[in-house]
């Protein structure tokens, strides 16, 4: 899988997941570090990759202007090394590779793995 890290995670993340055999790619080796996360989206989507973050407002931007791609990976976790979530991350990746192909928004929390395919629907209740 192509994933493109986000600058508020560790470039050494993308040493772990090549390692795990994963073609990774951390921002600060692509775009500028202040770069806004529309332009993050679309390198990712250009480049058919995945996106790796801990911002909540890649998700927002996926619900506001319902895209169907990139697909992002939201870390919610206190620690967001790879030596403390890392395995989760990969199980993850794993198992829901073929989703994330397709378009979707997957969240790691601690406790639970959660997945919402795209667009994003909005409830309309």
């Amino acid at each position: 899988m192509k994933l493109l890290i986000d600058m508020n995670l560790s470039p050494k993340w993308a040493g772990f997941l090549a390692a795990a055999g994963h073609d990774a790619v951390h921002w600060s080796s692509v775009g500028a570090g202040n770069a806004p996360d529309t332009e993050v989206m679309a390198v990712a989507l250009q480049g058919n990759q995945v996106v790796l973050t801990n911002d909540l407002d890649f998700g927002a931007i996926l619900a506001v202007t319902h895209g169907q791609k990139p697909s992002v990976v939201q870390l919610r976790s206190d620690n967001l090394s790879h030596d403390s979530v890392g395995e989760q991350v990969l199980v993850a990746l794993r198992q829901l590779a073929n989703e994330l192909e397709i378009g979707a928004l997957v969240t790691i929390e601690p406790e639970r793995t959660r997945l919402r395919i795209l667009p994003l629907q909005t409830d309309l209740r």
